[in-house]
């Protein structure tokens, strides 16, 4: 057959119709879910795949929810061989057998796209459910004997065959979670989005023809893999090394998890090798080896050439080599438990790679987020007398500086990169019966740096529900601080407080603690780590940032060298060029 003579602009409009293919089933989602969590913070990701396990078109989601299903579709290739047919729907949460999910709560819907009768393509959605059953509901128990505690876990199982629905199996599953209806909704809107990949899909086929669209494919594939191999060419060849920790592992507690990275860059190939990483703990900090693969292929892209960002697929991968040996808290075992793994683990891989390329490639340098400071409380609405679980971001500071810019103002953690989002104070209130009392930026509660770290929050909110039971879940922060990059300053350390009759009562992360009627819950939660040294940056920006209530004047004099009026937030010069004689700033 001969090969298909493709112009660019053909190129091009295949490529970016997958793209929005893409987006228009993560709309779809957050339009019809009536989970928290999916339909209000996206905490979902979709994509489409070769039928060979090839990643193609991933524009949008969290990187530990994708970037290693590569692995879970070439194992349904294998396990169903002869069995995967027009209409299939496969769901998966598990880690081990097959799945390769990050941890339980996220559920994949994987449909096969067929045409003419050949497979051609896979699409997958992969959201954040309310429950997935288990010890503690959301997933987050963190004292469970093993996996088994964190909640059901569902190997790949088609939930439809041949286009209809196996209600004995959906039942099985829907009969194990605690909130049936709910989910059965959320099953149908992930399912839903899967469909609609699928018609759009054969549209392009249609309208391009089979051979065209595999050769788009094809040379978007080849030209990724080009131009990230020559973004690699560009750090200096050498070895790299860098490190990070959890606070504790949820079970043995103080203790601290460490994940430590070394990268080594050799001509057109990057090798990042996790050997040097704890042994596979007995809480639930472990990650599974796609988790940690997607997490370090995402921080590898993070000091890439940024106008790549829209094309990174299949081609990203084939010259970065990830090494995570088995049993170690990056690659554990069955039936090690997982349900911290993306935020606590899957932080510390990030930061861990990132910290090394910083020093490789300072002009690119990528500081540290926010910690993730979430929590999960179980009680009961009075208002309709219903159980309800609260699960969220909303509580997490802000994203870390890099090269040349500040960190973003309010992100969740680093691993879900920007793609999940904040909720509103309206929509928390309506969904939970917890009233908001403060939600505001606070000053000095950052990484400093010539280019700061986004800023860090004050959270507040009364219990006017019920008694229960509060998970703090995969937060961190409280002693391990994210670290700041060529002369910046880390993220400071977090805390938590539980008020209860005018008592702040310190509440750790990785703890499951009870929560009374009338308890104010009380989060300071730190931003990201900056980049460069702080007396570098450009006094303007100082004023600003005191001018706005981000810096004290105090910071502003004693960490940045600037001195500002607090009343006219003028720049006394004079003052400030005696404290940075030397500052071309």
């Amino acid at each position: 057959m001969n090969k298909p003579n493709i112009d660019a602009t053909t190129v091009a409009t295949v490529w970016h119709s997958m793209q929005t293919i893409c987006r228009e089933m993560r709309h779809i989602v957050k339009r019809t879910a009536q989970n928290y969590l999916l339909g209000q913070l996206q905490d979902l990701s979709v994509g489409i795949w070769g039928a060979d396990g090839s990643t193609i078109a991933v524009p949008a989601g969290l990187p530990v929810q994708f970037l290693g299903t590569t692995f879970a579709v070439q194992d349904l290739v294998r396990d169903f061989a002869g069995n995967i047919n027009p209409g299939d729907v496969f769901l998966t949460n598990d880690p081990y057998h097959g799945g390769h999910n990050c941890h339980l709560p996220d559920w994949g819907y994987i449909r096969p796209i067929f045409y003419h009768g050949e497979l051609l393509f896979f699409t997958l959605c992969r959201g954040h459910q309310m429950d997935t059953g288990g010890s503690f509901p959301g997933g987050y128990f963190p004292n469970g004997y093993d996996i088994h505690a964190e909640g059901l876990i569902i190997p790949p199982i088609k939930v439809f065959d041949r286009g209809r629905e196996r209600t004995d199996v959906v039942n099985l599953i829907l009969n194990n979670v605690r909130f049936p209806d709910g989910v059965r909704i959320d099953l149908h809107a992930m399912i839903g989005s899967t469909t609609m990949c699928e018609k759009r899909m054969i549209a392009l086929l249609d309208t391009y023809g089979k051979e065209t669209v595999l050769a788009c494919v094809k040379e978007m594939l080849e030209r990724t893999e080009r131009a990230v191999r020559e973004e690699i060419r560009k750090i200096p060849d050498g070895v790299y090394t860098g490190a990070a920790a959890t606070d504790d592992d949820g079970t043995v507690l103080d203790e601290q998890v460490w994940v430590r990275a070394c990268v080594t860059v050799q001509g057109d190939e990057m090798t990042i090798d996790l050997s040097e990483s704890d042994a596979q703990r007995r809480g639930f900090v472990n990650s599974v080896y796609a988790a940690t693969y997607g997490n370090t292929i995402a921080a590898a892209i993070l000091c890439f050439d940024p106008a790549l960002a829209d094309y990174h697929n299949q081609g990203t991968m084939a010259s970065i080599k990830v090494i995570a040996p088995l049993g170690s808290v990056v690659n554990c075992q069955y039936p090690a438990t997982v349900g911290a793994s993306p935020v606590n683990v899957g932080t510390q891989v990030m930061e861990a790679v990132l910290e090394a390329l910083s020093k490789a490639v300072p002009h690119r340098s990528v500081a540290a987020w926010a910690k993730h400071r979430g929590d999960y409380v179980f009680a009961v609405d009075p208002r309709n007398g219903e159980r309800y679980v609260r699960t969220s971001f909303d509580y997490d500071g802000s994203g870390g500086a890099v090269w040349g810019f500040d960190g973003y103002q309010g992100l969740s953690s680093m691993t879900a990169l920007g793609a999940a989002n904040r909720g509103n104070v309206e929509e928390t209130e309506v969904r939970i019966p917890w009233r908001m009392l403060r939600y505001e930026f606070v000053p000095d509660l950052t990484g400093e740096g010539r280019w700061r770290g986004g800023p860090g929050l004050r959270w507040e909110a009364v219990n006017e529900g019920s008694s229960g039971q509060m998970a703090t879940g995969s937060s961190d922060g409280d002693v391990v601080q994210g670290f700041g990059a060529v002369g910046g300053h880390p993220s400071p350390i977090c805390r938590t407080y539980l008020r209860r009759n005018g008592e702040d009562i310190r509440v750790k992360p990785h703890r499951l603690v009870d929560v009374k009627e009338g308890d104010i819950l009380i989060k300071h939660s730190s931003g990201g780590g900056g980049v460069g040294d702080p007396a570098e940056r450009d006094p303007e920006m100082v004023r600003e940032d005191v001018k706005n209530g981000l810096v004290s004047p105090q910071a502003a004099r004693d960490i940045y060298k600037a001195v500002i009026d607090p009343t006219t937030f003028k720049i006394d010069q004079a003052a400030t060029k005696k404290l940075r004689p030397q500052s071309s700033g």
